[in-house]
C-alpha cells in the first residue's frame, strides 16, 4: 500500500520573505535522504511574530527565523537555548521538544563550515569582522570556538562593537584575549580573513573601511552573495587579498545545520551550492 503519511510540515517566517530561497535547499536536502516534507515561506507582520509561530507550531515540525524576527525568537524561547544563540543574542532555528519550544543559531556554523570548504580554516588566523549587527553576533562565538588566533570586531559607531565583545565574554571570559572590538579605523595588523558582516553589499556599496592590510594566501569574505562579485571582493583582491569569496556557502551551510538539527542527517551541501549558484547566474 502506498505511504499516506503527511509531509511534515517546516518553513522559514521573516518580513519580507519571498525572497527566501531556503524552500529550494530544504527540498533538495530531503530529495538526498528521500524524506517527505513541506518548507514553505511565512510572511509574519511585524507587530505578529509570537502568534504566527503559535499558531505554524500546532502542526508544524521546524521553523527558519529571518529579519526582522531574530531577536524575538531569542526572547520567545527563552532557558531553552543553545549555547551558540546565547552567544549570539538571536536565534535562526526552531524545534520542538518534548511540547516546548526550542531554539538555536546556525549562522556561525554555516561561516565556520563555508571557511573550511574553500580552503581557509579558521584555526589559528588573525580574523578582521567589519560591522556590528546581527550577522556579526550570530558568528563570533563560532569562530572563537573553531580557534581563531585573534577576531577583531569593528564597526562605524565602535560602542556595538564593545557590547558584542561584552556579551560574548560576560558568557566565556576566556575569550576575552582572543577577541577585540574598536572603530572602523581601528584595524591594526595584518589579516589572514576579512570578514564584511554589514549591509554595504546590498547595494553595491563598499563598507567603511580604512586600508585593512591582508596577508599571503588571505581571504576576503562578503556575507552578502550576487550575481557578480560584490565591491568588497573586487576593491579587496584590489587591495591584496590572494582570495575573495561571497556568503552563499554561509546560507547553505547554516541550512544544512538547521536540517541536522530537525533530521538527524548531515546533507551534502556541494550539489545544493552549485544548483543556487547556476540559478543566480553565476556560473
Amino acid at each position: 500500500m502506498p505511504d499516506t503519511t503527511p509531509a511534515k510540515r517546516y518553513g522559514v517566517i521573516g518580513h519580507p520573505i519571498e525572497h527566501s530561497r531556503s524552500p529550494q535547499i530544504h527540498t533538495q536536502f530531503a530529495s538526498q535522504f528521500n524524506l517527505a516534507l513541506s518548507y514553505e515561506r511565512i510572511l509574519a507582520p511585524l507587530d505578529g511574530f509570537n502568534a504566527t509561530v503559535e499558531e505554524f507550531f500546532r502542526d508544524g515540525s521546524g521553523l527558519n527565523v529571518t529579519l526582522p524576527f531574530k531577536e524575538q525568537a531569542y526572547d520567545l524561547v527563552g532557558p531553552r537555548l543553545s549555547r551558540r544563540a546565547r552567544m549570539a543574542g538571536a536565534v535562526n532555528t526552531l524545534w520542538l521538544e518534548d511540547g516546548q519550544l526550542h531554539g538555536c543559531n546556525t549562522d556561525g556554523v554555516g561561516l565556520c563550515s563555508d571557511l573550511l570548504r574553500v580552503g581557509h580554516n579558521p584555526e589559528g588566523k588573525r580574523i578582521l569582522l567589519i560591522g556590528a549587527g546581527g550577522a556579526s553576533r550570530g558568528v563570533v562565538f563560532p569562530l572563537l570556538e573553531a580557534g581563531c588566533e585573534m577576531l577583531h570586531i569593528i564597526n562605524r559607531t565602535s560602542a556595538k562593537a564593545y557590547d558584542i565583545r561584552e556579551q560574548v565574554v560576560a558568557l566565556d571570559p576566556d575569550a576575552s584575549r582572543r577577541l577585540s572590538a574598536g572603530g572602523l579605523d581601528d584595524h591594526c595588523g595584518d589579516w589572514d580573513i576579512v570578514i564584511n558582516a554589514t549591509s554595504a553589499s546590498l547595494n553595491q556599496n563598499l563598507p567603511e573601511l580604512p586600508d585593512a592590510r591582508y596577508r599571503s594566501n588571505s581571504l576576503a569574505y562578503d556575507m552578502f552573495y550576487a550575481s557578480e562579485p560584490t565591491a568588497f571582493m573586487r576593491a579587496a583582491e584590489q587591495a591584496g587579498a590572494t582570495h575573495s569569496k561571497d556568503g552563499l556557502g554561509m546560507l547553505v551551510g547554516q541550512a544544512a545545520a538547521s536540517f541536522q538539527i530537525w533530521h538527524g542527517v548531515e546533507a551534502d551541501v556541494e550539489p545544493v551550492l552549485a544548483q543556487l549558484r547556476q540559478d543566480i547566474g553565476q556560473i
